[in-house]
């Protein structure tokens, strides 16, 4: 070998090693999105800690189904709002067999409407039939809606807060994002990987001003629209069949030429979605099998985060320095992600590589239940 193979062998030998290697390229990964996460968790828009009133008409929707053990501290949080003089309740019972209906009408003052849902007609899944029923019996005069989950509960300024952000930012639709909460190791597992999912890979900036469909993150446990907006875009009627309904009805905004993102809520709600691993299994199965586009789409994400976030972490424990470096940046984005969304950051953040683990086997679990077609959420099938 000459002078100069030998200079060129030993400039490519280490660049050639860095490519082949994945501990190499999921630390990198990690770091970019690390920072990314902390370039998001700047842009995110947040509600003001003191709204002005608001003299805009508000039609608050509560689709419930057997919601026995949750419904009284949603509803009566909804009647404790201030700050918005003019709203009503419209509580849709979507066919409940409990005593959700007894405890709303318990509960119930001149603002609230209790209305009974009708049967499920084909071609549409449950929430959305209920969220489209509520808002053909919300007052057509109304400015605004807002549809509100029965596990959410919000604070006193959570409708002025949220409608503040809505008028000041000149948006159609905000999603402010609940602070969720989670108690068992299941919960503390999966839980946060829903706020940081999207403060990591979601491009908030971009995603608010680009009508790209792509470009939108949604949560329709309290989801604030404009009733003008809503109607351009077809309703839920637009997303009947849409297991994730919710990002499903912002993408149909941006389609219908209106604009929308995601916001910190951690101020305005909480939302307890899942009391036991089995609620939480069954809640994730039931929809993360559309979460990708298909079931290729799936298994390139899955692969992605466990190449980003498991390989650099496993490489750590065998003594790698580099993979310690990409854990440590894995950790990072869960921190920031916590921080910016009301969660808790340690001790939990730092075991990330096992909630991206807990997802994969939930993915996994709910395409093949799809394929089975024994999906099944509050005794209906959901695909």
């Amino acid at each position: 070998m000459t002078p100069g193979a030998r200079r060129r062998s030993r400039r490519g030998g280490p660049v050639r090693r860095f490519a082949a290697d994945p501990v190499a390229w999921g630390t990198v990964g990690a770091l970019a999105l690390a920072a990314h996460s902390v370039v998001n968790a700047r842009k995110l828009r947040r509600p003001p800690s003191q709204p002005p009133e608001t003299q805009v008409r508000v039609s608050v929707l509560l689709p419930v189904r057997d919601e026995e053990q949750r419904v009284e501290a949603c509803l009566r949080a909804l009647l404790a709002q201030r700050g918005v003089p003019a709203y009503e309740v419209v509580v849709l019972d979507d066919g409940s067999t409990d005593r959700t209906a007894d405890i709303v009408r318990q509960i119930a003052d001149d603002r609230v409407r209790l209305v009974t849902g009708a049967p499920l007609p084909p071609g549409w899944l449950g929430k959305p039939h209920a969220c489209q029923q509520a808002a053909d019996a919300a007052d057509p005069s109304s400015d605004v809606i807002v549809f509100v989950d029965a596990d959410v509960t919000l604070a006193p300024d959570a409708l002025a807060a949220a409608i503040a952000v809505l008028d000041e930012s000149d948006l159609d639709l905000v999603s402010p994002y609940p602070r969720q909460i989670a108690e068992t190791g299941a919960e503390r597992l999966v839980q946060p990987l829903l706020q940081w999912s999207w403060l990591t890979t979601l491009p908030l900036g971009l995603a608010e001003r680009s009508p790209k469909p792509s470009l939108t993150a949604a949560n329709g446990q309290f989801l604030v629209v404009r009733r003008k907006a809503y109607d351009a875009a077809g309703g839920h009627a637009a997303v009947r069949d849409d297991v994730l309904e919710d990002i499903g009805l912002l993408r149909a905004v941006k389609r219908s030429g209106g604009r929308g993102v995601v916001t910190d809520g951690s101020t305005l709600a909480e939302c307890h979605m899942y009391g036991s691993w089995t609620e939480l299994r069954d809640g994730y199965s039931k929809s993360l099998w559309a979460a990708f586009g298909s079931p290729a789409g799936a298994a390139a994400t899955v692969s992605g985060l466990s190449l980003l976030y498991v390989v650099p972490a496993v490489a750590a424990l065998r003594g790698s320095r580099l993979g310690l470096l990409g854990y440590a940046a894995g950790v990072t984005s869960r921190v920031v992600a916590a921080r910016a969304s009301g969660g808790r950051a340690f001790p939990d953040a730092l075991a990330h590589p096992a909630s991206i683990a807990t997802f994969a086997y939930l993915v996994a679990r709910s395409l093949r239940e799809h394929r089975r077609g024994t999906l099944t959420w509050k005794g209906r099938n959901v695909g």
